[in-house]
């Protein structure tokens, strides 16, 4: 690679490290062990993958071009190898390097490009960012013996006080919270109002891109969705012009009726397609973080299966696409959002929701009652509109303070 080819990539790096606001991190962050040689940051558009890395290139390296960052969707290497570049930056002096968009990268396999930069050169850090979609296939090169993967998310409720700067707490266990609601309800209440803050949470605060776009934000989040269907997905999986409009159909319809129990046949038939691409599909589109799919212990062992209800991701997808938000299926939505990030979720006959094999939640309004679940064992009510739990009505907001 020549110099001045070379000089682009490095003056476009500083650029975006140097317009990187340290401000506010997501606590992400500070779990990733950034000492690893190789590294892997998954996770949906918009929840800041990219500002994470620019931030820890800014804190660490500033512009020290022993650090470079490369979003791998530039023109560049429609035609040209990564390699180029990256022997270019560790022959004059570079020890990282941080890649981002990695689902984009055709020139070559991502996954065979990624592990010749490991072995090839030893003693060079990488990081790397891809669509939640990316999958580990061991016949591109195995990865998973050397990598370090950390999934990201959304703002959770406790990190969207933080972010606002209305409440910094902890994270929650969730068996500490089901053993001790009553007195972790009662001290967040003796700091906040959460109610009139998780009303804005469930309309605006999961991406954080909400502050930069104000009342914008909604036509953003549609962007955002036409980028996930329309790129992410044909750059993961091989798919034709076709595929694409049936997935865009598919959201528009589910979207409507969420949380939807599936009638697939019909479905299917709406969209003109079978039950095998009907079911890759939706599988692609949860992977994608625009569905997520509740399934029975049974199913949940099945890789591809039919699901027992279809949700939207995170109740902002819903504000974005639906004119009238159900409350109730707002509810669910968010208990399902909220515990799915480290915690197994499955259908139940008798409950709303199976966690960890163990737990069964109902999620219902302030006059919930216990009569479906009321002589299961370790059962419990997921009640909106209330500030304090009481007994074991536990008050919905507090499962955003969940790890």
């Amino acid at each position: 690679m020549e110099e001045k080819q070379a000089s682009y990539f490095y003056t476009i790096s500083n650029r975006r490290v140097n317009a990187t606001n340290l401000d506010y991190k997501r606590e992400l962050y500070y779990k990733i062990n950034w000492k690893n040689r190789l590294i892997c940051i998954k996770g949906p558009r918009g929840v800041g993958k990219t500002t994470l890395i620019l931030q820890h290139i800014k804190e660490v390296f500033g512009n020290n071009p022993k650090a470079l960052f490369v979003s791998l969707d530039n023109l560049f290497f429609s035609s040209n190898s990564l390699m180029e570049l990256v022997e270019y930056h560790y022959s004059h002096g570079g020890t990282h390097i941080f890649l981002d968009e990695t689902h984009k990268y055709k020139f070559q396999s991502w996954q065979t490009s990624i592990k010749n930069i490991y072995d090839d050169y030893p003693d060079l850090n990488i990081v790397y960012t891809g669509s939640s979609m990316l999958q580990l296939d061991s016949a591109a090169g195995d990865l998973s013996r050397r990598l370090r993967t950390y999934n990201m998310y959304g703002l959770s409720f406790r990190e969207y006080l933080s972010f606002e700067n209305i409440l910094n707490y902890k994270a929650i266990n969730l068996d500490d919270l089901l053993a001790n609601h009553l007195s972790i309800s009662a001290d967040i209440c003796s700091k906040i109002r959460p109610l009139q803050h998780f009303e804005n949470y469930l309309k605006y605060g999961y991406y954080p891109f909400y502050k930069e776009e104000g009342d914008g934000y909604y036509q953003r989040l549609n962007e955002v969705i036409r980028q996930v269907i329309e790129e992410d997905l044909p750059a993961v999986e091989e798919i034709e012009y076709q595929t694409i409009l049936k997935a865009k159909r598919m959201l528009m319809i589910l979207a409507v009726q969420v949380p939807f129990t599936p009638k697939m046949s019909q479905l299917y038939q709406e969209i003109q397609t079978n039950r095998e691409q009907g079911l890759k599909l939706l599988n692609a589109l949860e992977r994608g973080a625009l569905f997520s799919l509740l399934k029975s212990e049974v199913k949940a062992l099945k890789h591809i299966s039919t699901p027992n209800k279809i949700y939207l991701d995170n109740t902002n997808l819903m504000y974005a696409l639906c004119t009238n938000v159900n409350t109730g299926n707002a509810r669910e939505t968010f208990f399902y959002e909220a515990l799915k990030r480290e915690h197994s979720l499955n259908s139940s006959t008798k409950g709303d929701f199976l966690v960890d094999k163990k737990y069964l939640f109902e999620v219902g309004g302030r006059k919930k009652s216990f009569e479906q679940i009321k002589d299961e064992a370790n059962s419990y009510l997921a009640v909106d509109s209330v500030e304090m739990a009481h007994g074991k009505r536990i008050p919905l907001w507090l499962f955003g303070f969940v790890e």
